[in-house]
């Protein structure tokens, strides 16, 4: 009974720091990376369409973002796309190739994206705080309706804080990472 609630409580936690370092991933840091560029949906015969599966995406150099779609026709809809993102980008088109320069942070930015790391930090920490308080109440009706004795309860509310602290330490860990990629110049 207690292990299928830690389990419950661990898998909800475990998407918690996914999506904590999928929203990482795709902030920019002054630095190419094709992630940047991941979520990008463009309009393609009118259906969305991921811009992974309209083009092949690379990073020639560190501040170089080039994209070249699979069919020629695509490119001015994919760079609508990115012109219409919140990515802040222009992209440049030789008719083949669409390259999308990465201008570097000024600090002011660098402040300001650290300033949005750490509220979404602190936002997969409320849902790892969730996962437990959820955990606990189920504990806690598993224990009214005794199903779990007294003693089970509290042994599994500890077991709850420990994977809590855990799963904290490593959304801490995950940002501060982050932090120091965006400072660095």
């Amino acid at each position: 009974m207690i292990d299928e609630i830690m389990d419950e409580a661990k898998a909800a936690m475990d998407s918690s720091i996914h999506a904590l370092q999928h929203d990482l991933a795709t902030m920019r840091t002054g630095r190419a990376s094709t992630t940047l560029v991941n979520k990008l949906l463009v309009e393609y015969y009118g259906v969305p369409t991921a811009l992974q599966e309209l083009a092949l995406v690379s990073v020639p150099e560190a501040q170089l973002i080039a994209i070249r779609p699979y069919d020629p026709a695509a490119i001015k809809t994919i760079e609508r796309a990115i012109l219409q993102s919140d990515l802040g980008l222009n992209p440049n088109n030789d008719g083949k190739l669409i390259r999308l320069q990465i201008p570097r942070l000024t600090e002011d930015r660098r402040r300001e994206l650290t300033k949005t790391v750490s509220k979404r930090i602190e936002e997969a920490r409320v849902s790892i705080r969730n996962a437990r308080r959820d955990g606990v109440d189920n504990l806690r009706s598993f224990e009214k309706e005794k199903e779990i004795t007294e003693d089970d309860l509290h042994i599994g509310q500890k077991k709850l804080q420990k994977l809590t602290d855990d799963y904290i330490k490593k959304a801490d860990e995950i940002g501060t990472t982050k932090e120091k990629e965006i400072m660095e110049v």
